[in-house]
C-alpha cells in the first residue's frame, strides 16, 4: 500500500510541467541575453505564442489568438534581425520560421473565412523573415 502511494507521487511529480519558461520569463530574460544568444529566446517566445494563438482560434477565441500572433510575428522578426547582426542560429531560426509558417497555414483552414485576413498577413510576413534569414546566409554573388 505504500509503495503503491509512493509510485503515485512520483507519478504526480513526473506528470508536472519541467520548469518550463513562460512568455514572461523568456521576454525578461530577452532582456539580459547576449546579443548572439537573442535569437534562440526569440524563437522560443514566438514558438510559445504561436501555441498559444492556436488554442485560442481552437476555442473560437479570436482576438486573443490574434493578439498572440502579433506576438509570434513580433519575435520572429527580432530573432531575424539578432540572427543577422550575430551572424548566429541563422539556419535555426528559418527552420523554425518555416515550420511555424507551416502550421498558421494548416491553421487557416480551420478559421472562418471573416477570420483568416491576420493569420494570412501573419504568414505572409513570416515568409520574409525566412527570406532574409536565407540571403543572409546565401548573399548572391558571394563565392
Amino acid at each position: 500500500m505504500v509503495a503503491a502511494m509512493a509510485l503515485v507521487a512520483t507519478g504526480a511529480i513526473l506528470a508536472t510541467p519541467t520548469n518550463e519558461p513562460t512568455v514572461e520569463g523568456l521576454k525578461a530574460k530577452l532582456a539580459s541575453t547576449g546579443v548572439g544568444d537573442k535569437p534562440h529566446v526569440c524563437v522560443q517566445i514566438a514558438q510559445k505564442q504561436l501555441k498559444e494563438a492556436d488554442k485560442f482560434y481552437a476555442a473560437a477565441d479570436v482576438e486573443k489568438g490574434n493578439a498572440a500572433l502579433v506576438d509570434v510575428v513580433a519575435y520572429s522578426e527580432l530573432a531575424r534581425d539578432y540572427a543577422i547582426q550575430s551572424h548566429k542560429y541563422q539556419k535555426q531560426a528559418e527552420i523554425a520560421v518555416r515550420a511555424m509558417t507551416r502550421k498558421l497555414t494548416e491553421l487557416t483552414h480551420s478559421l472562418d473565412h471573416d477570420d483568416q485576413p491576420p493569420v494570412k498577413d501573419a504568414i505572409s510576413r513570416l515568409q520574409q523573415v525566412e527570406d532574409d534569414l536565407l540571403k543572409s546566409m546565401f548573399p548572391k554573388g558571394a563565392k
